[in-house]
This record gives structure tokens, C-alpha cells and sequence, in this order.
């Protein structure tokens, strides 16, 4: 095995075939936390001329000129091969220590244990506790995710929006149906629309207490993404009887990313006034539920959920919300792996933790 720096279009045709693959390993989210400040690298591990293994590190000074380093939705390999994930982890680690960074975070888009739509684990499936196992003997440790540990996905299996619409549950076929009957209508957003989209999410986050992401950060997206057809942002719209507005106005509003077999829904914002109305986000969903059926995608990730469906989280409407959209055979949730941390200059790091714990009391 050898430990090698990757060109980043190299990294990128590996990238594209890995199974772990995510995309938050792309050139494309490496440019935009350039924009941050970070600094993108590529380094992969090859065995008999051929690469079995690859990450995007990013780095960026972040405590007394030291800097973190960060494999965003990587590394990508299979952390159950604990030759390699040693051998790799070993080389990153020197490689860090030897350029200033005192701390590996990585967040990968590997699965850990089959869990079916309830999110019950799965009797005889797949369970990757040596991935685990591994990681803690390499010392890493758990931290915060910068992606949800759980996802929920709907799984497309070549089928026709007909055979995807018989599967939904009863009342979100209702809810669908019904925003069509209400003239409700659905397009994409143009570049210079975003402010309209932004304004919609901002509302909903002050609603619902979570932090949105800023006009800027929706229009890079949409700089780096959209000529490859790789997101969109989507807006339902009405137009209300007795509105003095000139016409529609939008309701309700969603971002998707495009990106391998899937399609992500990863931003939402509904305008409350309207909601219960004309539940327009449902329609949203299935606009574009049928465009991954049509474009021959495998996989419609439904993305975040606050953690295993519990009836008495007061989240739990959200899960409920993209279950419903399933059936038994064709809804799963999915566990990843979690997010962990590497102290790669010891000193530094424990430095580090003293400090935040002080800060924090």
C-alpha cells in the first residue's frame, strides 16, 4: 500500500464511484469553504496501481496558529478493512502533525447498522460495529455531526410514479391531491429568485428555532451546482382569492441536491400563513419524488431526522411527515456512523479542551 496526494480530478473519478460516496466530498464544496478560508487537500491510498481508498481534507488555523483538519462526509473506504483504515489514518495523522494541525474530525456517509422504516435494526442486517470497533482503537472519538446521524430514504427501485403514488399513506396522497384541486403549482427558482427562497426559509427558521443559512451561502450553492444540474431550488406558489397582490405568491419552498444515484432534500421553509391551507410542501415532494423516478435515480433521501423515531419527541412530526410518503417495503431509516475526532498533537488538543471547558463554565 501507498500513501499518495491525489490531483483533485483524480480524487473527483474515484469519488463518483465509491459507494460512501457524498456531496460533501465534491470540488465543488471544496471550493465553496475555500470561500471560508479553509484550504482543500486530496490524498488517497493506493495498492497495486489502483486506488482503494481517497479524502478531501480541508484545514483551516483555528487555535494558537494551529489548524484543524476535516474530512467532511469522508474518508471514503470501508472502515470495516482495519488494514487500511490503519494504514490511511496512520499516514493522515503524519502528515497533519507535520503541517501544523493538531486535530482530524471526519463525518462519513457510511451506514452503521440496517434499520427498516420504524427504525427497528433489521434481524440479520448488515451491522457494522468492527467499523466502530476500529475507529475507537485508532483513537477517535465522538463529536458533533455537521450532517444528521439519521437519515430517512425512500428507495425508487425502478418504479413509476404510479406505483411510488399507491405507496404513499392514505392522508399524504389526501394532502397531495388536494394542493393540486387548490391550484397550487410548482417551479424552479432562477438565480436572481433566491432572495424569494431565502425569505421563506428565514421565517420558517425563526418559527422553528433552527439557524438558516444566509442569501449568499444558497447563491454559491447555486453557483457551484446548477450547471452540472446538481441542485435545485424549488418554490410552490398560489394565487389567493381576494389577494391585491399581483400574481402568485410562494408559499413554500425546498432545496435538493442532485448528486449520484439520489436525490437529497436538504432545505425547507413553509409560509405559515398558508400552511395548513394549502399544504404545499407535500406537492413539492412529489414533484420531485416523480422527477427521480423519471431520471432513473435509485435512491430519494428524505435527508435528516432528529434520531430514532420516537412518537413522544417533539420531532417526531417530522419523521411521521417523510414516513408517509412510504411503504414497509420501500422506507428505511438509515444510522451513519456518527462523527468523530482525532487528537493529532496531543498537547494542543488537551490545551484546547481545557480552555473550552472554561469558557463554557
Amino acid at each position: 500500500m501507498k500513501f499518495i496526494t491525489l490531483e483533485p480530478e483524480v480524487f473527483q473519478k474515484y469519488a463518483e464511484k465509491s459507494p460512501y460516496k457524498s456531496f460533501y466530498q465534491t470540488l465543488e464544496i471544496a471550493k465553496l469553504r475555500e470561500k471560508a478560508g479553509w484550504t482543500p487537500y486530496y490524498f488517497g491510498v493506493e495498492e497495486n496501481q489502483k486506488i482503494v481508498a481517497a479524502t478531501m481534507l480541508i484545514a483551516k488555523p483555528s487555535f494558537l496558529g494551529k489548524s484543524t483538519y476535516f474530512a467532511p462526509g469522508g474518508p471514503l473506504l470501508d472502515f470495516e478493512n482495519t488494514a487500511l483504515l490503519n494504514f490511511f489514518v496512520k499516514h493522515l495523522k503524519t502528515y497533519i502533525k507535520s503541517h501544523n494541525g493538531y486535530i482530524l474530525n471526519i463525518d462519513p456517509n457510511y451506514e452503521l447498522i440496517e434499520r427498516n422504516r420504524s427504525g427497528e435494526a433489521v434481524e440479520a442486517g448488515y451491522n457494522h460495529q468492527k467499523a466502530l470497533k476500529n475507529l475507537i482503537k485508532l483513537g477517535f472519538k465522538p463529536t458533533n455531526s455537521t450532517q444528521p446521524k439519521y437519515h430517512f430514504v425512500m428507495e425508487i427501485k425502478n418504479r413509476t410514479p404510479e406505483e411510488i403514488m399507491a405507496d404513499f399513506k392514505r392522508n399524504t396522497r389526501n394532502h397531495v391531491r388536494k394542493a393540486e384541486k387548490q391550484g397550487v403549482t410548482i417551479r424552479e427558482l432562477k438565480r436572481e429568485e433566491l432572495s424569494e427562497f431565502k425569505r421563506i426559509t428565514e421565517s420558517t427558521s425563526k418559527r422553528r428555532h433552527f439557524e438558516d443559512k444566509s442569501l449568499n451561502y444558497y447563491e454559491q450553492m447555486y453557483d457551484l451546482f446548477h450547471e452540472k444540474g446538481e441542485v435545485k431550488f424549488i418554490v410552490a406558489e398560489v394565487k389567493p382569492e381576494n389577494s391585491k397582490k399581483e400574481g402568485p405568491i410562494a408559499i413554500s419552498a425546498a432545496m435538493f441536491i442532485l448528486y449520484g444515484d439520489e436525490i437529497i432534500y436538504l432545505f425547507s421553509g413553509s409560509d405559515e400563513k398558508y400552511m395548513r391551507e394549502y399544504n404545499a410542501q407535500y406537492l413539492i415532494q412529489w414533484h420531485m419524488i416523480k422527477y427521480a423516478a423519471e431520471h432513473g435515480f435509485k435512491k430519494y433521501n428524505f435527508y435528516g431526522i432528529n434520531g430514532l423515531p420516537n412518537p413522544n419527541s417533539k420531532d417526531y412530526g417530522i419523521y411521521d411527515f417523510k414516513k408517509g410518503f412510504t411503504s414497509e417495503q420501500t422506507g428505511r431509516v438509515i444510522e451513519l456512523l456518527g462523527a468523530y475526532e482525532l487528537p493529532v498533537n496531543k498537547p494542543f488538543y488537551y490545551l484546547h479542551e481545557l480552555l473550552s471547558k472554561i469558557k463554557h463554565h
